[in-house]
């Protein structure tokens, strides 16, 4: 098998799939969320520090597993250790959790870039109402950007309850995102500032996990991209390569996001300053030009004490203009990507040009990511010998894009994105890392920790350093349960699960409680994952007491 199985055509090869996989939407859209919410620099102390005593060991374990022996996920834990199956049919579970839902953020790409070439951009102005006297309600009380996202793009329905039906054009987005996908997987893998804050145990927290998924561990894409090498290859010198440009990537990306954060807020503070001003000139008849930006305040203050009732009327429209509220804003996920970058680039000059590069380069993020979760679900199937041998890779394939797609369909209804929440929020957090401590346990403590290393330096000629070693053994393993605890903890202290529903009445988002079933599919989502470790060990064990049955039987 070894000698039929397809291999990289060089080892840099391997080292971009590995980078376009790991380099996702998370570096653009969560860490410079991160940096915001924990002291801007100084975040990158936690963040450095569990990229070395996190990322960079766990990624090089799974790349080396996957390098070693040679298999996809399920094939890789069940040749370490029989009872270890289960640990590769979780990482499938998650991955298959993920593609699914994971490829909508490439369909409202899809649907932004088409609109890109629109002037105006659509996202720009608010439409007019239904009468035509002036603007729709809905954008007047929320903003064009946020209109078009909540109304034109996912046309929301005010709960999770009210699903609605499928909208049509996010839905043909996503078969054209899942056909891209597809034609990709036929190539094969020949082409494919505020110090208190580190005193903030939270911001050790979110660095910690920031590293953990952005690097992809757990899902099983990079055992499935290692299997695939050369039995020489240095796979260590290629997990720092890829730790180090995923993480110099995040750090790009805030300073990027920064500078769209700053010109945002410049430009909705000098607009609320400019709205102030016309309102108070027309309400007190002032000469044109007379109030500016440099006498508001003072000009507010002697209209109040000169005119104290007419300012009381006046008083409600006059809004607080605030830079440092304006930058103290922190928006992640689909808010950042799809309202506040909007909101930027609606006002740059040449808008439709900047907008076009943005939403190709988010796309171009969100296609790579996806080619990696879908090999995570493809490489076990293809090497399993029962389900290659009635179909070839590219039916499987074929299958694999047309299930998520269609159960991706869900996520195109109008409470679609609710359900994205929820995917996005709990299929894959506390599953992974338990499935990644299981990898760590199983290498050091099952496999042998000295086997493995004897195994390294056979295939590489490198010796396993002690920093390798600690990691693996001790601290790493330690970290993530520290991690497993407070995320076990913060749900529960949490209480009830809560997310955030649009009104279009009020134009803002709402805090509601999720429904009792939209619970009980929470907890199916965490349980179908993580309960296939002991269900695959408990049903190895079985296997093997029904056949040392009947060979005693026969004996």
């Amino acid at each position: 098998m070894d000698g039929a199985r397809p291999l990289w055509a060089t080892p840099l090869q391997f080292v971009f799939a590995c980078i376009s996989y790991a380099v996702g939407l998370g570096n653009v859209w969560r860490f410079p969320y991160l940096c915001q919410m924990y002291g801007g620099g100084s975040f990158l102390v936690p963040y450095l520090i569990m990229l070395t005593v996190e990322g960079m060991p766990l990624l090089y374990l799974e790349l080396a597993v996957g390098q070693r022996m040679r298999q996809g996920s399920i094939g890789a834990w069940r040749t370490i250790n029989p009872y270890l199956s289960g640990v590769g049919v979780a990482s499938v579970v998650v991955s298959f959790f993920l593609s699914m839902y994971y490829n909508v953020i490439n369909a409202w790409a899809f649907w932004y870039l088409f609109h890109s070439f629109q002037d105006p951009l659509p996202w720009s102005v608010c439409p007019l109402n239904g009468n035509r006297t002036g603007y729709d309600e809905e954008c007047e009380k929320a903003s064009s950007t946020q209109y078009f996202w909540y109304r034109k793009t996912l046309n929301i329905s005010p709960s999770i309850q009210e699903s609605g039906a499928v909208q049509w054009e996010p839905a043909l987005c996503l078969i054209l995102a899942w056909l891209l996908v597809y034609l990709c997987i036929l190539r094969g893998t020949e082409s494919t500032g505020k110090m208190e804050q580190l005193a903030n145990p939270k911001a050790w927290i979110n660095a910690a996990t920031q590293i953990f998924f952005s690097l992809g561990l757990g899902f099983g894409s990079l055992i499935a991209f290692a299997s695939y090498n050369e039995a020489s290859n240095n796979c260590q010198k290629h997990a720092v390569i890829v730790s180090i440009i995923n993480s110099s990537t995040s750090i790009f990306a805030s300073v990027v996001t920064f500078s769209i954060y700053g010109f945002k807020a410049t430009f909705n503070y000098e607009s609320c300053l400019n709205k102030v001003i016309l309102l108070l000139t027309n309400s007190f008849d002032l000469e044109d030009g007379f109030l500016t930006v440099s006498n508001l305040e003072e000009v507010k203050s002697y209209l109040a004490s000169a005119y104290p009732s007419k300012y009381s009327e006046v008083f409600p429209q006059i809004k607080n203009c605030s830079l440092e509220s304006e930058l103290e804003t922190a928006v992640q996920g689909t808010g950042l990507a799809f309202i506040v970058y909007t909101e930027a680039i609606k006002n740059m000059e040449v808008s439709q040009l900047w907008s076009v590069l943005y939403f190709f380069m988010l796309l171009m993020l969100g296609i790579g990511s996806m080619l990696g979760n879908t090999a995570a679900i493809l490489t076990p199937l293809t090497d399993s010998k029962v389900i290659s041998s009635y179909l070839p890779k590219e039916a499987i394939s074929g299958l694999v894009c047309l299930v998520s797609c269609a159960i991706g369909l869900v996520f195109t209804v109008e409470a679609g994105n609710y359900w994205f929440d929820i995917f996005n929020d709990y299929a894959a957090t506390l599953p992974l890392l338990l499935i990644v401590l299981v990898e760590a346990a199983a290498v050091c403590y099952l496999y042998g920790l000295r086997r493995f290393e004897s195994d390294l330096k056979a295939m590489t000629g490198h010796a396993l350093n002690w920093y390798w070693k600690a990691m693996w053994g001790g601290v790493s393993p330690l970290l993530i349960i520290s991690l497993f605890v407070f995320y076990l903890s913060d749900y529960i202290i949490t209480g009830t699960l809560q997310y955030q529903a649009w009104d279009a009445s009020q134009g803002q988002l709402v805090t509601k409680d999720y429904p009792p079933y939209a619970l009980a599919i929470i907890g199916l989502l965490v349980a179908s994952s993580t309960m296939c470790i002991p269900l695959g060990a408990l049903g190895t064990f079985i296997v093997r007491h029904l056949k040392q049955g009947d060979t005693a039987s026969v004996a």
